[in-house]
């Protein structure tokens, strides 16, 4: 699954369109100014970067050189900075493409999958931790060796990422599983595949650093 990183300041502009972009498949992590832009830049890896001109801290221009200089990641404005002065200067600094808001979901997507073929950066291959998903090939490694995930516990693991920064609940977790379940996952096989999984992917499976348990809320995967 393609990851990306979308710095922007409007909490409800990231909620709508992270949710939009997971349900087309891709990965998506927020960032709401420069700072911690380039700080989950060092952490993880991403595919592309959709930026806002207009951030809590820096802007986006700055950003972009940043990012481009830096880690050589294709870059798409997502603003409402229309003016054709604001246009000119992020394309002249890098930028792959540059889209005004507000926009069409579908039209984003698909100028996404553009940069993403031009820059060859249509990566499947997620990082968080010591652990690396190979999402083509379906293979998880820990510290570069194979975790040997059964389906179920890879299916529970991808659910996780797909929501990372989100709190599942149990019920959440046992509609999203259990269609590809051999034999009936209940409450109680849900709480046997989660400490396997944490066992096979957590440095700590007694104190879990990556998949937390929210007291009275369910499950969180963090980073």
């Amino acid at each position: 699954m393609t990851q990306l990183l979308l710095v922007e300041d409007d909490p409800s502009i990231v909620r709508h369109l992270s949710e939009f972009l997971q349900e087309q498949g891709f990965c998506v992590q927020a960032a709401p100014g420069q700072t911690e832009a380039l700080k989950a830049l060092q952490e993880h890896t991403f595919a592309l970067v959709l930026l806002d001109v207009s951030l809590q801290n820096g802007n986006g221009f700055s950003a972009c050189v940043a990012i481009k200089e830096h880690f050589d990641l294709p870059v798409i404005f997502l603003t409402a900075s229309a003016d054709e002065y604001s246009i000119v200067t992020g394309l002249d600094l890098g930028a792959d493409d540059y889209i005004t808001k507000p926009f069409r979901p579908r039209e984003l997507v698909s100028r996404i999958k553009s940069v993403l073929r031009r820059s060859g950066k249509n990566s499947s291959i997620l990082e968080f931790g010591a652990v690396r998903v190979d999402t083509d090939k379906a293979i998880v490694y820990k510290n570069g060796s194979d975790c040997h995930l059964s389906a179920l516990e890879y299916r529970l693991l991808l659910i996780f990422v797909n929501n990372r920064g989100k709190t599942l609940s149990r019920s959440q977790l046992l509609e999203e599983i259990w269609d590809i379940a051999g034999d009936f996952v209940n409450d109680n096989t849900l709480t046997v595949y989660i400490k396997r999984l944490r066992e096979k992917t957590e440095e700590d499976p007694q104190n879990p650093t990556l998949i937390r348990t929210i007291r009275g809320l369910g499950y969180r995967m963090e980073g």
